[in-house]
């Protein structure tokens, strides 16, 4: 079997091996830092501040990290935000080896790390097509975000190793290092740097127009809107520490694999995400039907009487979520012109990453009343619920074939699976 036309290409394959291994580090300090709050507070709704501290964190300030991404070297910017999060996994690293942690310590540790990220992130995202031609976009994004979930399988497993013999703290020594390597590996990278816009706008200036663009284009702000609803009830992640030790009763060990199941179930259907992100021409409507089975599996999930039919469910809700994730992704990068594409970004990860960190604080507090099996029981008919209203009418989403037309290159303007240039309005129902 050949290799895809995407690995025909030093600088993805070096960014695709250093994104993985930095994603190890931060999934197992996502998991440390989850176990660790509920381990102080013995509350579930106090872990959902962890939730809370991304979202605040996300909605703030990712339209800003959106616009530098588009003013200056987006390496640099990679480079620093990498830095950043590196010391701040140091001190909290630091604080814990000494028995000095508090509960509070490692909630503004995830503040500090999320503003990172909303600095990293839309840079890290807008990378991709200076690194391959716009025809391979979806390509590379179908082998990223697979990665990323073995970097979510990998990090939480090596996280419940790590807590069962020494704690938290040697996870986030872990995690410094991961930084410290994507920041080398991002220095190796042969790309161009960003050209500045003519007309020099200002920071406020570009984030309007990033909205601008955004309420311009059907498919995006529908795609948004899908995500945050579908994600907001459902956040499982939050749940984890306890479905593991007060329902399922399997430590910190099982903790460590139930969270990295959903992962697996990526990964081993990743041969599948990308054969239908490369050839499939429903990709709306295999969207849809992803986005309710990941609600069913969460069902699944939280009424799994055992720990093997809870590893299985979360499995499902993992290889669903990577098909749902790279089709939106991708569908968002084709859609959208490089000069802009840090803004947009950002914009759509206030809804990709501030509906799970959101649905972290409404999920963990619900559970807090009623517990976490009928917490999550109930909120996981949101993605049906969202995924049903989009499917019963004719809109954007449901018609979205995910077509690159042949004739584009990759310096060609984007255009949508309608074949609509970037950035002219269109006509469709959200």
């Amino acid at each position: 079997m050949s290799l895809p036309q995407v690995l025909h290409n030093r600088d993805f394959n070096l960014y695709w091996a250093g994104v993985v291994l930095s994603q190890i580090g931060t999934r197992g300090t996502v998991a440390a830092n989850l176990y660790q709050v509920y381990q102080l507070t013995d509350s579930v709704a106090y872990t959902g501040l962890v939730g809370a501290a991304q979202a605040v964190a996300l909605l703030v300030l990712s339209p800003l990290g959106g616009a530098l991404a588009d003013r200056v070297d987006r390496r640099r910017l990679l480079q620093a935000a990498q830095a950043v999060a590196m010391l701040v996994a140091l001190a909290l690293a630091g604080l814990t080896l000494t028995g000095r942690a508090q509960a509070w310590h490692v909630v503004l540790s995830v503040v500090l790390t999320t503003a990172a990220a909303t600095f990293d992130q839309p840079a890290r995202q807008a990378l991709i097509p200076a690194l391959v031609p716009r025809s391979q976009i979806g390509q590379a994004i179908a082998l990223l975000n697979p990665s990323r979930e073995l970097a979510i399988l990998v990090g939480p497993l090596m996280a419940g190793v790590l807590i069962a013999v020494s704690g938290p703290g040697l996870m986030y020594v872990v995690d410094a290092a991961s930084y410290g390597l994507l920041v080398a590996v991002l220095a190796m990278l042969r790309i161009p740097t960003l050209q500045p816009s003519a007309e020099r706008r200002s920071v406020l200036g570009s984030m309007i127009d990033g909205a601008r663009y955004i309420a311009r284009r059907p498919l995006i702000y529908s795609l948004m809107v899908l995500d945050l609803s579908a994600t907001v009830f459902s956040a499982y992640r939050v749940l984890l520490p306890a479905l593991a030790v007060d329902v399922l009763h399997v430590g910190a060990t099982g903790y460590g694999a139930l969270s990295s199941a959903p992962s697996a179930g990526a990964l081993l259907a990743t041969y599948c995400v990308f054969r239908t992100v490369e050839r499939s021409r429903r990709q709306g409507r295999v969207l849809l039907v992803c986005i309710a089975m990941y609600g069913v599996c969460a069902v699944l999930l939280a009424q799994s009487p055992v720990f093997v039919l809870a590893i299985l469910a979360a499995g499902l809700l993992g290889a669903f979520d990577a098909m749902a994730t790279t089709i939106r992704h991708a569908a968002v990068q084709v859609d959208t012109p490089d000069e802009i594409r840090g803004r947009v970004t950002a914009f759509y990860q206030m809804s990709s990453r501030g509906g799970p960190a959101i649905g972290d604080v409404v999920v963990g507090a619900f559970a807090g009343v009623v517990g976490p099996v009928v917490a999550l029981t109930v909120g996981a008919f949101g993605p049906i619920v969202a995924a049903g209203s989009f499917w019963w009418r004719e809109n954007v989403v449901r018609s979205y074939t995910g077509v690159v037309p042949a004739d584009e290159g990759v310096n060609d303007p984007p255009r949508s699976s309608t074949g609509v240039a970037a950035g002219q309005p269109t006509s469709g129902s959200t």
